[in-house]
């Protein structure tokens, strides 16, 4: 019997569990793939091209929320959606040749997590800039590093990940509500925890 095809989640430090989670396509359960002082996270897919749906999109990042959960803040440097690895040998073998970028990777998002915010307006409407740079500079200096996203929408006036350790969620959190305390006028979308996507810079090709 052929070997199944190994969708990849992510990457965490030398550790053997299984998480009783649906992955992508439905598959279960979520597992590890160890060589030498990394695991990759994975679980069993029959494609090599899964397809990018709100569901499947949505299972990856649950899978990697309860990576991090299940380890109360385990360290995970996530892959991209749509990470497949035709054999477990493959698989091992990326992990060989990358070993150093994936051992920094986890180094500079040790215990982190990554929360977005995002400031939308109604259409038409600004915000002045003094009000937003005061939300960017009080965030900021609740989190350890932040990075700027797309503002793909004229509605969307500010748009930041925020990388925060796993045990400062709450105070992040609070300097979140006392923005929307001090601008009540403001919508502040506030979501995570999620694997650190933003601060992460791996490029690795799918070896099918």
């Amino acid at each position: 019997m052929s070997e199944n095809h190994l969708y990849t989640y992510g990457v965490v430090d030398d550790e053997e569990f299984e998480l009783d989670v649906s992955g992508v396509n439905g598959g279960t359960p979520i597992r590890t793939v160890q060589y030498r002082t990394l695991s990759a996270v994975v679980s069993d897919i029959d494609e090599l091209e899964p397809e990018r749906s709100d569901e499947n999109v949505r299972a990856h990042d649950e899978v990697l929320r309860e990576v991090i959960e299940a380890g109360d803040g385990r360290t995970v440097v996530p892959m991209q959606f749509g990470m497949v690895f035709k054999t477990g040998r493959t698989l091992k073998s990326v992990l060989r040749s990358g070993r150093r970028a994936f051992r920094k990777a986890l180094l500079d998002v040790d215990g982190m997590v990554e929360l977005g915010v995002k400031v939308v307006v109604d259409e038409g409407e600004t915000v002045d800039e003094e009000i937003l740079q005061d939300v960017a500079d009080r965030l900021t200096a609740a989190a350890e590093r932040d990075v700027k996203n797309d503002l793909f929408s004229d509605r969307l006036v500010l748009n930041r990940a925020y990388l925060v350790d796993y045990d400062d969620q709450e105070a992040f959190s609070e300097a979140v509500q006392a923005v929307r305390d001090d601008y009540e006028d403001l919508s502040v979308q506030y979501s995570g925890p999620w694997a650190p996507y933003n601060f992460v810079d791996i490029e690795i090709g799918a070896a099918q």
